[in-house]
Formats: C-alpha cells, structure tokens, sequence
C-alpha cells in the first residue's frame, strides 16, 4: 500500500505540473490571442473574466459530482479538456470559436482545480504530515516551463496551435496514463475508493461560518497574486522607470519563488505548524507590498516582488490544508466551495488595482494588497491543526497505516 501511496503521490504532483503549464501557456499569450481573433480592448476583458466566472461553476459542480463518484474520477477527464480546449483556443478563427473553447476551458479548469485540491486533502491526511505545498510548487514548477515555452512562441513568432500542440501532445498522454494511480479517501486507488461521508466538523455538513474565515484568506491571497501578475511589469516600468526588458522580470521571478517557498514550506509546516508557517507568510507579504509601494527603483521593487512570492505562496495551499482538517467528514465539498474564492480574488485583485491607481496612484494601490494581507493573521486560528495534529510536532508515522482512520478522508 505503500507504493500505491507513492504513486498516487507521484501522479498529483504531475497533475499539478500539468496545470501550471497550461495555465501559464494561456495567460502569457493574451496578447496574441487578442490580435488572432481581433478581439477589441472592450471586449477583451469580457472575454477574460468568463474564465473564471465559469470556473467557479465548474467548482461548485464538482461538489456535488463527487458525492456520485470519486474526485480521481473527475480529475482524470477534467485535465484532458482543459488541455484539448487550450489547444482549441489556438485552432479557432472567429470569435464563437474562441468563446466556446475558453468556456470548456474554464468550466474544465474549475473541475481540475477543485478535484487536484480534494486529492491532495485526502492525501496529507493519510500520510499525516504536510504535503500540500509540494504539490502546489509542482503548479509553479508547471508555470515556469510554460511561460518559458510561451516566451519561445513568441520570440519565434510560431502560431498559436503550433505553440501549444507540443506541450499537449507531451502532457495529455501523460495525464492519461498517471491518472491510473490517483489516490482517493484513505489511500485506496480511485475504482476501489469509497466517497467520503458528508457530515462537516460536527457530521452536520459544511457549515458556512466555520468556512468563512478561510474563504476570505483564499480572497486575499489571490487579490495579492493577481495584482502581482496583472501589475508588476505596468509598475515597474510607468511607476519606477524600468526599461521594457526589466519589466518582464518581475512575474518570472514571483513565479520562482513561490517554487522555492512551496518546496520547503512543508517542511516548515511540519517542523513549526501550519499557523506559524500562515502567519510569517502574511508578514512577509506584507512587508513585500510595502517595500513595492516605497520602493526608490526598479531593482528594490524587483526584490519587494520577491518578498510578496515568498509570502504568498504558503498560503493558499494551507488554505486547502486547513479547510480539509476543519471539516474532515465533508472535505470535498469544503475543498469544492473554497476553490471558487481563488476566482473571486483573481476577479476583484486586478481590477481593484487598476481603479485605484487611475484614481489614486499605483503607490498608493500597492498598500491595498499589504492591509488585506495583514487581515489574514485575525484568522490564523482557523489554520490550527486537528486531531491528526500533523504540522505541530505530532506527526504519525511516515507510513501511514491506510486502513483506519477518521471519517472522510
């Protein structure tokens, strides 16, 4: 059982990858997709804001999905439409052709999010110890190697389809095939695995004021990393006086530093705690917004970014973590309607941004994102461990013994 432990370990963290990558392919060639469909600047951030809208449909869909079948199930035919809709994004000519395929984009990445989350839940509770943040640095991994691949469709000037087709070609068999050992409930393979039960922290349900705390630092997470990925190289550039190339900079090192900061972070978690490892994340991403917003040049506001993705990147996947501890007979569904406040910060964080330095300033914005952040450590609590107590100096075994344990997970 050990070894299916492994590789249903093995086959997340690629699903993950995978994710990264095309994530990462679709949002760093907007630009192109604008000029092949000839979308307008109007119309391009209706356009943009469909995807997660429908994101969180496909997140609230999936809860209730997994209450019929097992999330392994849902993971493995959500990731091949997310991949075959990015490729459809870069096929199409006209604008019903680029609408439908970022709508199965959207909708499929809800599915693929909330059911790698529910996954990876269902897998630190069985090891009983932190795992959650290895998995997410495979996201950033992922996000890595697809900017870089999108940056060599550009530089090479390739087609959009021709762009994205190796990188399908590459991960949709792969997917295919890892998915035979995806993991579900306590460590059985996803056919044999029995649905966890629905009852929450009291065997009730998922009731909404215990999951609101987490709900809102889910929120603020991602209105901290959408504004870094929206706005870094807009603030390098108008507000510090960066040149065109250094602006560039900012994002991809972000991007390695959530890698770095996910790859240890478990460690950290399990050697001071989830609530620690939360809390000295908040204030380093605090301190990170502050610097971005006093920052004399381009260079110290390169390094503040710094700070802010080694802050943030901690966070959301103890999110998840913590919503599975909180509700471990309905963790699913906790896990399900968490996900969909990762769209709503992704939706709010950019366009806040955006008002108030037209309004105000960019400086001035930049505090935005530091008070919200520093609103997380009221709700640190919530991030405390539960009766498996792993990540407080009471870990279970490495090898976990799969066939007892609580309800659920």
């Amino acid at each position: 059982m050990t070894d299916v432990l492994r590789r249903g370990r093995a086959s997340l963290a690629f699903s993950f990858f995978a994710q990264g990558v095309a994530f990462a392919l679709l949002v760093t060639r907007i630009p192109a997709i604008q000029d092949r469909y000839d979308v307008s600047d109007g119309l391009l951030p209706a356009f943009l804001a469909a995807v997660p809208i429908l994101a969180g449909v496909g997140s609230v869909c999936t809860e209730h999905l997994v209450k019929r079948v097992p999330p392994s199930h849902v993971l493995r035919w959500a990731q091949p439409v997310v991949l075959l809709a990015l490729l459809g994004v870069g096929a199409g000519d006209g604008l019903w052709e680029l609408g439908l395929a970022l709508a199965a984009f959207g909708l499929a990445v809800g599915a693929l999010d909330a059911s790698m989350n529910m996954l990876g839940v269902s897998l630190q509770h069985t090891y009983g110890r932190s795992i959650m943040l290895g998995f997410h640095a495979a996201f950033s991994l992922g996000g890595i190697v697809g900017a870089s691949l999108a940056w060599v469709g550009a530089h090479w000037d390739l087609a959009l389809f021709v762009s994205y087709l190796p990188a399908v070609l590459v991960l949709l068999p792969a997917a295919l095939v890892g998915s035979r050992w995806y993991v579900d409930g306590r460590g059985q393979k996803g056919p044999q695995a029995v649905a966890p039960t629905q009852g929450g922290a009291g065997g009730t349900g998922v009731g909404f004021k215990l999951l609101l705390p987490l709900c809102l630092v889910m929120t603020i997470a991602y209105i901290g990393d959408s504004t870094v990925s929206n706005w870094s190289a807009k603030y390098l550039q108008d507000v510090l006086g960066s040149s065109e190339q250094l602006a560039t900079v900012p994002y991809n090192v972000y991007m390695v530093t959530t890698l770095l900061g996910r790859a240890v972070g478990d460690f950290g978690v399990r050697r001071f705690g989830a609530v620690a490892v939360v809390r000295v994340g908040a204030v380093v991403a605090a301190v990170g917004f502050a610097v971005v917003a006093a920052a004399p040049g381009a260079w110290i506001g390169m390094l503040a970014f710094t700070l802010v993705g080694f802050g943030l990147c901690v966070i959301v996947p103890q999110t998840f973590a913590a919503a599975g501890r909180v509700f471990p007979g309905a963790a699913d569904a906790a896990v399900a309607r968490l996900n969909i406040f990762n769209y709503v910060g992704f939706l709010i964080g950019s366009p806040l941004v955006g008002a108030l330095g037209d309004a105000w300033s960019y400086r001035g914005a930049m505090l935005v994102p530091m008070v919200l952040v520093l609103v997380t450590l009221f709700y640190v609590r919530s991030f405390a461990s539960g009766p498996s107590r792993y990540g407080d100096g009471h870990e279970r075994p490495r090898t976990a013994d799969v066939g007892r344990g609580s309800n659920g997970l």
